[in-house]
């Protein structure tokens, strides 16, 4: 193996003592000390914001060692050591007001035991303003502060209004603290997935640079397809001789499956750092990153929003709604791009919008995987199996069968989903043909609840037209009327329409009908 890989482990002096592999950000680094004070910065989660937070403590800390043969051993020449606050809220479950309380005074006891306590500071907000100011004046420096995912506890308590309220006023006070001991702060750097923007630290400290969207940073997290290519150079030849494929064909699994996140308009393509280090950790290709976390609340929300899931291959935003998440319950899409379930994809400028999209293979499949069982009869345990049958008789020619197992996908359909009936069709018809599209050739097209779909297989194409309380020969006329199969004339594969009818009353597929050509 050619190196060692810290899949899981966020300590810079670690990586750097024990030889793991590191992507060199320091000259990012550098510049982001040099040219600002205090700065805020999502990513989605396992991105490196964690890496990041420790590379700072190292070299705010003095620790020159830690960075020889990096570009910051060249860039610094004082290296001077600071007092650094580093408060980590990735260590607890946040389930009870008490929760963010517990976390916050273990490390302000912590930090009194280094810079001493007042018994005039009472509470949370005044003892960090306490801290802060003796922190200064004993060391003779001012203080260094980093937050590891600031909104960790806001996160968890989403759908608990009573909770996340009291988790705001908290946080309120607490990061207002910044803003009062300007005079005695150096740098500041908070991270986190998501920006609530009812937080004080951003309404209220102005002087905050929000670098989330900033093209001069947009990389300081993750790894750019340069870093891969010279990096791990010989990783992916071994990746290549492991898995019987050429390098060029490993690249390009990688960029498929990994790549593709883009957090400013016009940017080089970021891979997701925590897939590609357990791909060259294990030799194998895998949904790295997805399975280490469940979007259960996300698709909660997307139900609950009554979101059309046909936008999200053409999802369009701007960037202040990207930039908060405070109108989720009826916009889920900023809490779909901050998590890193969409990506920027392209940007209008005239109209100064974003064009929003799946960022690779990894993530589209798992999240339309998760959404089956969620949207349809299927349970999670049985959605696979469903799939494999579903794809494999669609491949042998199957129509009864496929069809069938198609009608399985709507059974027992809630009764409350009858005045959204058509919706929860068109969700639920997306999901399969996506989930289908991934094993074939499936495309499709939506209008004003009408899905017409072409798949395509080594022996067969189908040409399908659904109609919602019509008919099923209606479906099969439209089919023949407006020549939906005149492109595929020429083509050897045997070729069959399928007219279909969608129920109210069923609320399921009634009917349908097939024509070979």
């Amino acid at each position: 193996m050619s190196h060692l890989y810290p899949v899981g482990i966020q300590s810079f002096e670690k990586i750097r003592k024990e030889g793991y592999c590191y992507a060199d950000k320091t000259a990012l680094i550098y510049q982001l000390v040099k040219t600002n004070k205090y700065y805020f910065l999502s990513r989605p989660r396992r991105f490196g914001k964690s890496l990041l937070i420790s590379t700072l403590e190292a070299y705010f800390l003095g620790k020159k060692e830690l960075f020889k043969g990096l570009a910051l051993d060249e860039l610094e020449k004082d290296w001077i050591t600071y007092p650094v606050l580093h408060l980590d809220l990735n260590t607890q479950k946040y389930n009870t007001p008490e929760a963010l309380t517990n976390v916050l005074e273990e490390n302000l006891k912590n930090w009194e035991d280094l810079y001493g306590a007042s018994d005039r500071e009472i509470g949370v907000a005044r003892r960090f303003n306490g801290v802060i100011r003796r922190a200064a004046e004993k060391t003779g420096r001012n203080v260094v502060i980093l937050v590891d995912e600031y909104d960790k506890p806001m996160l968890q308590a989403i759908g608990n209004e009573e909770l996340i309220n009291e988790y705001h006023s908290s946080l309120m006070a607490f990061y207002g603290v910044l803003k009062s001991c300007d005079p005695y702060i150096r740098f500041a750097l908070l991270t986190g997935v998501t920006k609530f923007s009812k937080v004080s630290v951003f309404s209220d400290l102005n002087n905050l640079m929000d670098i989330s969207m900033s093209n001069r940073f947009a990389n300081i997290c993750g790894i750019t397809e340069q870093e891969l290519h010279t990096e791990f150079k010989e990783d992916i030849l071994a990746l290549a001789q492991k898995n019987n494929a050429t390098e060029e064909e490993v690249k390009q699994l990688l960029k498929e499956q990994y790549d593709g996140y883009h957090f400013v308009e016009d940017s080089e393509d970021i891979y997701n750092p925590f897939s590609l280090l357990n791909t060259f950790a294990k030799m194998k290709f895998g949904s790295y990153w997805f399975e280490t976390g469940t979007p259960t609340f996300l698709i909660e929300l997307l139900k609950r929003s009554k979101y059309n899931l046909y936008r999200l291959t053409e999802e369009i935003a701007t960037a202040d709604s990207l930039g908060g998440i405070d109108s989720m319950d009826s916009n889920p899409v900023p809490i779909l791009y901050q998590s890193g379930y969409l990506t920027i994809k392209g940007y209008d400028k005239r109209f100064r919008t974003y064009t929003l999209g799946f960022p690779n293979r990894e993530v589209e499949e798992g999240f339309i995987q998760f959404l089956l069982p969620a949207y349809s009869s299927t349970s999670r345990s049985d959605s696979a199996f469903e799939m494999v049958h579903f794809v494999r008789e669609v491949e042998s020619g199957n129509i009864s069968a496929f069809m069938r197992r198609l009608q399985s996908f709507f059974a027992d359909t809630p009764y409350e989903l009858v005045r959204d009936l058509e919706l929860h069709y068109q969700n639920v018809l997306f999901i399969v043909f996506k989930l289908l599209g991934f094993y074939t050739q499936a495309e499709y097209h939506t209008s004003n609840g009408r899905i017409d779909l072409v798949i395509k297989t080594d022996h067969y194409i189908y040409v399908m037209e659904f109609k919602l309380e019509g008919t099923a020969e209606e479906a099969l006329q439209q089919i023949n009327d407006k020549q939906y199969a005149l492109p595929f004339a020429s083509d050897s594969r045997q070729l069959y329409k399928i007219g279909v009818n969608f129920s109210n009353a069923t609320r399921n597929i009634e009917k349908w009908l097939v024509e070979e050509n």
